[in-house]
């Protein structure tokens, strides 16, 4: 059965940005949730767990028609979810540096253009949903924004940070105030993970 990483760190040291309440409902009951609707689903199909959750979601089509939508929003509930966890911690990594630094200056031209793009990119997103920094297929960096569950994977992208931009992410304690939720996300963002993440996925 597929499991949800362990939170690197305790559910208080988010504070000021995100709560303990927040991160214990989040983690504790949202994102766990999807794991259990996930492996719920799956053993009622017969699934022998044998793929990385990644690789189960570009080969969706092993499943019956009927049941691909639920498998598909519980499975990108688990990655995404997993992804958002590990990119944020406590340890102030919240500047990039060496090759992931080298690519975001060529990309975007300095981190605070990135930066300033990636906010901008999150701002515009209407309903729930996360923005992505990703890897093209050319390993080029790329922010997207996706709907609901939707995992950049589906389209051949590598999620290598991203945001959650559900309600549940941040209104315990930004209530409407969504744009400062988006700033303060810099303030945890852990750069290290984030770097490691795009060298494993460049080789």
């Amino acid at each position: 059965m597929y499991e949800l990483k362990p939170l690197r760190y305790s559910e208080n040291s988010l504070e000021p940005y995100i709560s303990s309440k927040t991160v214990d409902i989040h983690y504790n009951k949202h994102a766990k949730n999807y794991l259990n609707k996930l492996n719920n689903i799956l053993n009622e199909l017969n699934y022998d767990f044998s793929m990385p959750l990644n690789e189960l979601v570009v080969n969706i089509e092993i499943f019956p028609i009927e049941k691909r939508d639920d498998v598909l929003f519980n499975a990108g509930g688990v990655l995404n979810h997993d992804l958002y966890f590990s990119n944020i911690s406590p340890n102030r990594n919240i500047y990039p540096t060496g090759q992931f630094l080298e690519a975001i200056d060529k990309q975007f031209g300095s981190f605070e253009n990135f930066k300033n793009e990636f906010i901008k990119k999150a701002n515009i997103l209407t309903g729930s949903g996360y923005t992505f920094l990703v890897l093209t297929r050319d390993n080029k960096l790329e922010i997207i924004n996706t709907t609901n569950q939707e995992t950049p994977y589906l389209y051949g992208l590598k999620p290598i940070m991203t945001i959650d931009l559900w309600e549940h992410a941040y209104y315990l304690d930004y209530q409407n105030r969504r744009s400062d939720y988006i700033n303060n996300f810099f303030e945890i963002i852990d750069f290290e993970v984030v770097g490691k993440l795009y060298e494993e996925n460049i080789k």
